[in-house]
């Protein structure tokens, strides 16, 4: 049984900071690049970050870049995404994915085959 769960959201203020972890089980994990999602109400799911197999060669999103960080622990079957210098526009239900690695080095978007269910991040004063 794949399962793929999301945790850490919340309600913060904006410049607040949260640690979302995604934790994998019932598939080889360290064999999957494993990819972030957001998709608030009324707009299309959005590709946040991405971070291959080994733990290497993060993918951010213009509108997170410099403010969301991705990192894995394969030992754990985890994958975390911290999240600082937050925005109401960061508001969203925030997803993590897995896809089965390539040849290429580089984490993508498109392709994915597992999901969780997501968590929710609020971003309000």
């Amino acid at each position: 049984q794949v399962q793929l769960v999301e945790s850490g959201g919340g309600l913060v203020q904006p410049g607040g900071s949260l640690r979302l972890s995604c934790v994998g089980s019932g598939f080889t994990w360290d064999s999957y690049d494993i990819a972030w999602f957001r998709q608030s109400p009324g707009k299309e799911r959005e590709g946040v970050s991405c971070i291959n197999s080994r733990g290497a060669n993060p993918r951010y999103a213009d509108s997170v870049k410099d403010r969301f960080t991705i990192s894995r622990e394969n030992a754990k079957n985890t994958v975390y995404l911290e999240l600082i210098n937050l925005k109401p526009e960061d508001t969203a239900v925030y997803y993590c994915a897995a896809k089965r690695r390539q040849p290429l080095k580089f984490c993508g978007f498109i392709g994915t085959e597992y999901w969780g269910r997501g968590t929710q991040v609020t971003v309000s004063s």
